[in-house]
Parts: structure tokens; C-alpha cells; sequence
């Protein structure tokens, strides 16, 4: 066999190695939503979205407290990290230097790397221990320190596709360096840097661990940031272990409604990304 020819059996080798790795990504993926949805899409209904958990060993009732209380404790979070992580990225992308930008992003990717629930202990030990409580403020600040280094690495990112003519443009123009950022730069990446802020929050949307040690749970509606409040990931955790059937019922529900919801997010930042053209 000649060189060529063991070339060409090599190349078809790995074009069906990949194509099989492929094949089972987009496997698993499909199996995970296909199995949420057998089990899970004859539980949702309305009271599932517009009634309260019913007490141990009832049947019926539903998961509005805890999608409020996802939906109010990612807000926070959100409104917490997304300007630290923006401003943080803008520094690095326009202003940073050698050595402490380099320290800077050292640190956000050790940050990226933490574990959820080591996030939830340091939460737990700076938000909780203070104010001597569970509560949706904690919560926030635990998914926010998660949030914060998805949003720098991305706006840093983004941030230098900007080509330098318009930076360049705008300092020809006369504008001083953080005006031209504020009015030419930042707004030619903005719908880059809305898909990768809508990335962090599908991001937090799903995580448990620092939410068991921050928010915890609530049975009632709760819409006050100081008090604890249940979330879709600890209502999953707490139905799913439970000895009660209708609760592994509702578990899965969530589960699909959670996951949905993470896939919508997704779905939209990649709808997003296409239109990421610098003129």
C-alpha cells in the first residue's frame, strides 16, 4: 500500500470516528429530552403552573412558588453579575495591561472552574451566617459568582472582534478613549454580548448545589429577596428523593420544564449570535 492510499484509509478512518462521536452527542441529547418528556409532559398542566405545593402524601397541586422563585433569584443574580462581569471584560478588552490582565483572567478562569457547591458554602458562610437566614438574596449572590466569570471571558471576547477601525474612528472624532468604548465599541458587539450574557443565565438557570445552601425552599409564595424561597432545582432534589410517587411525578415535570427553559435560552443566543456583523 503507497503513501497516498494509507493517507486516504487514514482520513476515512477518522471522518467515521468523528461522524460516529457526533452521532452519539446528538444521541444523548435527543435520548435525555425524549426520556424528560415521557415521563414528565402528562404531569403539566395549569395547576402545575398556577398552584402550590400540596402537604406530604396529597396528590395534585403544583410548582408556582418555586417558578417564581427561579425566575426572581436568576433575576437578581443576573442584576448582580452581568455589570461586574461587563465592566470587568470592557477593562480587559480596552484598558488592561500585561501583567494584571493576566492575573485578572487567571483568576477568572480558576473562578469558572469552582465547583457549584463550594460556591453555595462560600455563599452560605458570607450571605447566611450574616444575616442569620436563608434567602433569595443569598441565592443570587451564589449564582451571581458563577455568572461573573461566564460574562467576562465572553464580553473580553466579543469585545476584541470589534475591528480597531472603529475604535480608531471615533478617537479621530475627538472622543476621549471611554466614550468612544461606551458609543462605538460596546454597541457594534451588543448582540454578541447579549448571547453570551443569555449563555451565563442558562448557565445558572439549572444549578442546585448553592441554592440547597442559600435560598433553600418555601412551600408558600415568597416574593421578598430577604426571606428563603423555593426554586425548581431544590423542588426537583426534594420531590425526586422523596418516598411519595405523585411528587416523582411532578419532579419530572420540572425537570422538563427546567431543561425547556434552558434550551429556549440557548435557542436564543445562537439566533443571536448570527447577526454579531461589524460594519
Amino acid at each position: 500500500m503507497n503513501r497516498l492510499a494509507r493517507r486516504e484509509m487514514m482520513g476515512a478512518v477518522m471522518f467515521g470516528l468523528t461522524g460516529l462521536c457526533t452521532l452519539v452527542t446528538i444521541s444523548s441529547l435527543f435520548f435525555v429530552l425524549g426520556y424528560l418528556v415521557w415521563h414528565g409532559i402528562g404531569s403539566i398542566n395549569l395547576d402545575f403552573f398556577t398552584q402550590l405545593p400540596k402537604p406530604p402524601g396529597e396528590v395534585g397541586g403544583g410548582m408556582a412558588n418555586a417558578i417564581a422563585g427561579s425566575a426572581e433569584i436568576i433575576f437578581l443574580a443576573t442584576l448582580i453579575g452581568l455589570p461586574v462581569g461587563l465592566l470587568a471584560g470592557v477593562y480587559l478588552s480596552e484598558y488592561g495591561g500585561q501583567k494584571f490582565s493576566f492575573v485578572v483572567r487567571y483568576a477568572t478562569d480558576l473562578l469558572n472552574g469552582v465547583p457549584s457547591i463550594v460556591v453555595g458554602i462560600f455563599a452560605y458562610a458570607l450571605v447566611v451566617v450574616s444575616l442569620g437566614h436563608f434567602s433569595i438574596l443569598a441565592g443570587a449572590v451564589a449564582l451571581s459568582v458563577i455568572f461573573i466569570p461566564i460574562a467576562v471571558t465572553t464580553t473580553e471576547q466579543f469585545l476584541r472582534d470589534v475591528p480597531d477601525s472603529f475604535r480608531e474612528a471615533a478617537l479621530a472624532l475627538g472622543a476621549p478613549k471611554w466614550k468612544a468604548i461606551a458609543t462605538t465599541v460596546v454597541p457594534a458587539a451588543f448582540s454578541a454580548l447579549a448571547t453570551g450574557m443569555l449563555l451565563a443565565v442558562a448557565r445558572i438557570a439549572g444549578e442546585t448545589a448553592p441554592l440547597l445552601f442559600t435560598s433553600f425552599s418555601n412551600q408558600f409564595w415568597n416574593l421578598s429577596p430577604n426571606q428563603p424561597a423555593a426554586s425548581l432545582p431544590v423542588m426537583i432534589f426534594t420531590y425526586a428523593i422523596s418516598p411519595y410517587r405523585d411528587w416523582h411525578r411532578q419532579a419530572w415535570a420540572a425537570g422538563l420544564v427546567l431543561l425547556a427553559l434552558v434550551l429556549f435560552i440557548n435557542v436564543s443566543a445562537r439566533l443571536l449570535l448570527p447577526r454579531r456583523v461589524f460594519r
